[in-house]
């Protein structure tokens, strides 16, 4: 008795509609993101059991390095603007357009306010290197933080502020931070952390 030869089927099959759907996904992703600033110092957050969510908008993060000292992120460049030409009133000086401009494409703020003209007036590849070697000064004669603070908020009602800090910065640096919040009276305010597992029992 003869075998019955079966006709072999062709396997092809037409993935045009998968490609199609994977660089849509992949066009939403990339539209919705939400893009980490640059940051002029490493920092390693200690970690936190807490799930709370930080905003992705109206905020103000301010970043504490070693020696105290601060760097100031605000997200909106509208509020960047205006905050700029608050501080530039303040301390009597007049920012050029390239200067304003200089300042709202920058996304941190950490030099002393009487440097600032000639710090937005270099390339930003420059201003990145310039600014590791400085930082918003925070002592008790010459507390720039708390006006950068005081100008965001009066510009924004709505701002949420976060504070980050390396785990093996000393307390106190942290804790002058805090001070300077707390003599504004903002104090609602996040520490932003890296989300562990719960212990054991919980």
């Amino acid at each position: 008795m003869s075998k019955v030869k079966v006709k072999k089927q062709s396997t092809f099959i037409d993935m045009t509609a998968m490609s199609d759907v994977t660089v849509l996904l992949l066009t939403f992703f990339m539209l919705t993101a939400t893009f980490l600033p640059k940051e002029p110092i490493r920092i390693i957050a200690p970690s936190s059991v807490m799930e709370i969510k930080i905003p992705d908008a109206n905020l103000l993060t301010i970043l504490v390095k070693q020696n105290g000292q601060c760097y100031i992120n605000l997200d909106r460049p509208n509020d960047r603007k205006k905050v700029l030409e608050l501080v530039g009133e303040d301390y009597n000086i007049n920012f050029t357009p390239k200067q304003i401009n200089s300042f709202v494409n920058q996304p941190m703020i950490g030099v002393p306010i009487k440097s600032l003209p000639q710090f937005l007036d270099m390339r930003l590849e420059d201003q990145d290197e310039v600014l590791k070697g400085y930082g918003v000064p925070l002592d008790s004669a010459n507390n720039q933080l708390k006006q950068w603070i005081r100008y965001a908020t009066q510009v924004n009602k709505d701002l949420k502020i976060a504070i980050k800090a390396d785990q093996s910065i000393p307390y106190v640096n942290v804790k002058n931070v805090i001070e300077t919040l707390q003599d504004l009276r903002q104090n609602r305010f996040s520490l932003i952390t890296v989300l562990k597992g719960m212990p054991e029992g919980f």
